[in-house]
C-alpha cells in the first residue's frame, strides 16, 4: 500500500521479512509479488519511509489494518507473526521508519524465521505457517548481508566526490565554506587524533589545514550532511543530503548534536563567521564533548551511537582543543 502523503509504503511487519526472503527464489515456492516489489522499491530508495501496520487490536487498534481477505492463514497466526517481529525489532505497531533502519534491524536481530513464520511442530491446521519458512530461504538470504539490498557507495564515485568538493571548498573561502555545526567538534577530535590531509572520508582535516593557514576564511553553518564537507563519506545519502551512519539512524543524533552546538555558540543556521572567531567560540564555549555528543541510550534505541556512549570528555578533543588554541592564539 502506498503512503500518499509521504511517498513511502505501508506494509505489515511480516512483509519486510518476505522481502529479505525473496532474495533467494531458487525453490519450488516462489516469493510473493508484493515482496519483490517492496524489495525493488527499497533498492531504488533505501531511505523511503516505511510504515508497519498490522491487526493487533487492544491499545493499538487505532492503526489496525484489514489483513484477512483471501488469506488462508488463521487470524491468530497472522497476529502472532507480526507481533513476534515487532517484539524482536523493538518497534510498536504503526511506527514509521526508513527502509534502511528497518532492514538493518531485521538483519541484525532476526536470525531465523523459525518460530515466527513457521514452527518445528505443526499443532493444527491453523498454525501451519508459510511453506518457505521450512526451506531456509530467509536464513540464506540473510547470510548475503544487507549489502545485497543496499550496496555501499562506489569507491571511485567517492574519490571523484572528494576531488570536486575540495575544489568547491577552496573556492568558497571568501564567501562561506558550508559546514554542519557539530562537525566543528569532529574536526577538533580528528586533529587531536593526528589525522591530517589527505583524508579519505570527509574534508574536515583539509578545512582545519586551511583555517590554520588562512584564519580569515569564512565558514557558514548549514543543516544536514552538506556536500562540501561530507561528499566523500560512505555514510552520506546524496539524494536527501543526510547522514545514514549508525545503521541508518545517524540523522537523529547528528541533528540534535548540531542544535546543541548552535545553542552553546548562540548561533543559528545560516550564520557566517570568520574561521578564527568561529573556532574561538567553539574552543572556549565547548570545553568538553559530553554536553554535545552524549546520549544515554542502549543499542535497542535509534538514539544509540558509539560516540554517544562516552561519559567523559574525548581525549582526542581535549588534545586537539589545546593544540588549536595554541596555534590560533586563543586564550581560555
Amino acid at each position: 500500500m502506498v503512503d500518499e502523503k509521504y511517498g513511502g509504503v505501508i506494509i505489515r511487519p511480516y512483509e519486510a521479512l518476505c522481502a529479505v526472503c525473496s532474495l533467494c527464489d531458487d525453490g519450488p515456492e516462489p516469493p510473493s509479488r508484493s515482496a519483490r516489489e517492496f524489495l525493488e522499491a527499497v533498492k531504488r530508495n533505501p531511505d523511503m519511509p516505511v510504515t508497519l501496520r498490522c491487526d493487533v487490536g487492544d491499545v493499538f487498534s487505532f492503526q489496525d489494518i484489514d489483513i484477512h481477505s483471501g488469506n488462508e492463514c488463521s487470524i491468530e497466526f497472522e497476529r502472532k507473526r507480526d507481533l513476534e517481529i515487532l517484539y524482536r525489532l523493538n518497534f510498536v505497531p504503526g511506527i514509521t521508519v526508513t527502509a534502511r533502519i528497518l532492514l538493518h534491524r531485521i538483519f541484525e536481530r532476526i536470525e531465523t524465521v523459525q518460530g515466527i513464520c513457521g514452527f518445528d511442530e505443526v499443532t493444527s491446521d491453523a498454525w501451519v505457517g508459510c511453506p518457505r519458512a521450512r526451506g531456509g530461504y530467509y536464513e540464506r538470504a540473510r547470510a548475503l548481508g544487507i549489502e545485497a539490498i543496499i550496496p555501499q557507495r562506489n569507491k571511485r564515485e567517492l574519490q571523484e566526490e572528494k576531488r570536486k568538493s575540495l575544489a568547491a571548498m577552496y573556492a568558497a573561502k571568501r564567501t562561506g565554506i558550508r559546514v554542519r555545526p557539530h562537525l566543528l567538534l569532529c574536526a577538533v577530535c580528528q586533529y587531536g587524533r593526528g589525522i591530517r590531509p589527505p583524508f579519505e572520508h570527509d574534508n574536515l582535516p583539509e578545512l582545519i589545514d586551511l583555517v590554520l593557514k588562512e584564519p580569515d576564511t569564512l565558514i557558514t553553518l548549514v543543516e544536514g550532511a552538506d556536500w562540501m564537507m561530507c561528499a566523500p563519506c560512505p555514510n552520506r545519502s546524496p539524494h536527501i543530503n543526510a547522514c545514514v551512519n549508525v545503521k541508518g539512524s545517524g540523522g537523529l543524533t547528528n541533528q540534535l548534536r548540531d542544535l546543541r552546538t548552535l545553542q552553546k555558540l548562540g548561533l543559528t543556521y545560516g550564520a557566517t563567521l570568520n574561521a578564527r572567531e568561529l573556532f574561538k567560540l567553539v574552543l572556549t564555549r565547548i570545553p568538553s564533548t559530553v554536553d554535545i555528543c552524549r546520549f544515554d541510550s542502549d543499542r535497542l534505541s535509534v538514539w544509540w551511537d558509539p560516540c554517544g556512549e562516552r561519559r567523559t570528555n574525548s581525549e582526542n578533543y581535549a588534545k586537539g582543543r589545546k593544540m588549536l588554541m595554541d596555534l590560533l592564539g586563543i586564550e581560555e
